[in-house]
């Protein structure tokens, strides 16, 4: 049996002109993954949904009136004087304010600080990470956290609230 540990022969790594090294064939592999999770995610995008049922950008619906969107709650489950979260059709965290009885405003519950998720906490929006607080208009109340949580636009219709302008 041969030792090949203790062969002298010097192996030539680079003998072959169009062969790949690790380094290139992890390189050209990540990109190629990259390139199908892209192509993934538009294909997502694009679902076969009838018009007017996908979202935009921003997570609100593509309809305007609502009638072809899912609710996003109802108003009743909304605490008056407080906030329920809930998340859009994009996946985006949101926050669900009812200040006062029959106005139903949104923000996003991703904290302005470091993107922690905000969560209702008696009748005011708390970070639990680094205990931002925040009120029921979206604006910085106390913490490290020093800018509002920026306004997501909903609309009620027949006590449902929905994401995008009415």
């Amino acid at each position: 049996m041969t030792d090949l540990t203790s062969t002298t022969e010097k192996v030539e790594h680079h003998a072959c002109g169009g062969c790949l090294d690790r380094r290139q064939l992890l390189t050209r592999a990540g990109g190629a993954g990259l390139a199908v999770a892209g192509v993934a995610v538009l294909a997502a995008c694009g679902s076969s949904d009838s018009p007017g049922t996908g979202s935009g950008g921003t997570g609100g619906s593509a309809g305007t009136d609502g009638s072809d969107a899912q609710a996003l709650a109802q108003v009743a489950d909304i605490p008056v004087g407080g906030a329920l979260a809930a998340t859009d059709a994009g996946g985006n965290k949101i926050l669900l304010v009812q200040a006062t009885e029959g106005t139903v405003t949104a923000y996003s519950a991703v904290c302005t600080h470091q993107g922690c998720e905000v969560q209702p906490d008696d009748g005011e929006l708390h970070c639990p990470c680094h205990n931002s607080v925040f009120g029921l208009d979206g604006s910085n109340v106390s913490g490290p956290a020093d800018e509002p949580l920026p306004a997501v636009e909903v609309h009620v219709q027949d006590g449902a609230v929905y994401a995008g302008a009415a």
